[in-house]
């Protein structure tokens, strides 16, 4: 005996929908956690000491977003100036003790921080 073929029902195609509903919707999602925009993150600290004419870290390569802000903290026993060869070119003065100065950069690239006395490259900033 030859049957003809059947049609699935209103009924049954729902439920076939309501099962692959959750597989299709969890694919579009992501296992890893939400973060917020750059402004609202904690800035990059940066510490930097100066004692006896020794300046550290010494040429640390430091990964920064861009339009991320960047804190430069300097511990110093005498006055002095970090120079940043970012676009466009910046310089702060720090003195005797502890000097704090916060940068944003715009563009990508590598950003050399060095001092001039003692001549040092203090560490290059990868802005991406």
């Amino acid at each position: 005996m030859h049957r003809a073929p059947t049609r699935p029902s209103s009924r049954g195609l729902a439920a076939l929908a309501a099962l692959a509903l959750p597989l299709v919707l969890g694919g579009c999602g992501s296992d890893e956690p939400e973060t917020g925009s750059p402004a609202s993150e904690e800035p990059t600290a940066i510490e930097i000491t100066v004692e006896d004419g020794t300046i550290t870290p010494k040429g640390d390569r430091i990964e920064v977003g861009v339009g991320e802000e960047v804190t430069f903290t300097v511990t110093s026993d005498a006055a002095g100036q970090v120079h940043v060869h970012s676009t466009p070119e910046t310089s702060f003065s720090y003195e005797e003790g502890t000097t704090e100065e916060t940068l944003t950069f715009e563009r990508p690239g590598v950003v050399e921080v060095e001092a001039h006395d003692p001549d040092q490259l203090i560490v290059q900033l990868e802005v991406s």
